[in-house]
């Protein structure tokens, strides 16, 4: 039987797009024999020794099944029982999740607003207050998105500033990295380089939006340290208990091989590629800005996302065509995501669209 389908494209979320044809070739590799289940495999040996070679001598990986459970996992891992987190009110644990690190893992968030999408060391500070007030949950952890899910880039100047200013409170700072590739391909740096190097403790490291079919890790970047130990320890069994630990886990750890070995050279690619597309999109709406006033771009676009403000009719009009989310139903603000297979076809065809649309 032949399974036909009707292809589309759209500009909805990245997780929309299909899985790299590395990755699948790597997965019919693997495909063979029989391999010891939940992580002692050969091919889960050799994702270890791939993390020490992104992230560092000291670090060690996790894999898991989705970004969901990383996030909870990492937290649960940093946390005692009576702490909380702080990250910014859009952060992904809080506004993309269902509740699941509140109702899964037991967690307070303790949020902050920000119009950037980014945590600043000085609105860290303001959830930090009344530490020993046994009614007031202690903050233990804070979390950053990077990419941002308002499509912003944190730099390595404001991570270095984050991290320093949380340890000197006693924090620890975890990293949501469902989109670290494409921040690594903004950033024009290695992993390594702008989360390890810069005190980053605990790191969500993404894959499935750049190309993977069900395929992320949770890191630990420093499992020597005394804290460090402690993470690393207490991840496998928190894994467990979460429900992320794969049994035929040779088959997740056979797609964050296929994206990230050769100094993570496919999901570079692919991160670099869904950049420019966003670019491309980003440059012609400000251009088809220019010449229709109620079309404006607020956020600019730093890695894969452009969030431009349309008119409530012009968006009902584009979204019979092309799939997407307003992003905010009070200012009409929407989202744009490119994705790894986004061509510039689609890009085009969407502008186009926009235009007729406003006519």
């Amino acid at each position: 039987m032949i399974l036909t389908k009707q292809v589309w494209r759209g500009f909805a979320s990245d997780n929309y797009a299909g899985i790299d044809s590395e990755v699948i070739k790597r997965m019919v590799l693997v495909n063979q024999g029989h391999e010891i289940a939940y992580g002692d495999d050969s091919v889960t040996a050799e994702f270890n020794k791939l993390v020490k070679q992104l992230f560092g001598s000291k670090a060690v990986g996790f894999p898991v099944f989705n970004g969901t459970g990383a996030n909870v996992v990492a937290l649960q891992a940093g946390l005692k029982r009576w702490e909380a987190v702080i990250c910014v009110e859009s952060a992904h644990i809080h506004a993309d999740e269902g509740g699941a690190p509140e109702k899964m893992g037991g967690i307070k968030l303790w949020t902050v607003p920000s119009p950037t999408g980014k945590l600043t060391p000085e609105l860290l500070d303001t959830q930090v207050f009344d530490m020993g007030f046994v009614h007031r949950a202690q903050p233990g952890v804070v979390s950053i998105t990077q990419t941002t899910e308002m499509g912003t880039v944190y730099t390595a100047k404001e991570i270095k500033a984050l991290a320093a200013r949380a340890h000197k409170h006693g924090l620890l700072l975890h990293m949501d990295g469902a989109r670290l590739s494409n921040a690594a391909a903004a950033l024009k740096l290695s992993f390594k380089q702008f989360t390890t190097d810069l005190g980053v403790d605990l790191v969500s490291l993404g894959a499935t939006k750049i190309g993977a079919l069900a395929a992320e890790a949770v890191i630990v970047t420093d499992a020597k340290s005394a804290r460090g130990k402690e993470l690393a320890n207490a991840m496998p069994f928190l894994r467990k208990t979460s429900m992320q630990l794969p049994s035929k886990m040779r088959f997740v750890s056979a797609q964050l091989l296929a994206l990230f070995e050769d100094d993570a050279r496919v999901a570079l690619a692919n991160a670099r590629h869904a950049n420019a597309m966003a670019k491309r999109l980003y440059e012609g709406v400000v251009q088809i800005a220019k010449k229709h006033k109620e079309v404006k771009v607020p956020n600019p676009t730093e890695a894969n996302a452009v969030f431009p403000i349309l008119p409530p009719k012009v968006t009902a009009k584009l979204q019979k065509d092309y799939r997407f989310y307003v992003w905010n139903q009070a200012t009409g603000q929407v989202r744009w995501m490119c994705a790894w297979d986004t061509t510039v076809a689609d890009v085009d065809g969407l502008l186009e669209a926009l235009r007729k649309a406003l006519k």
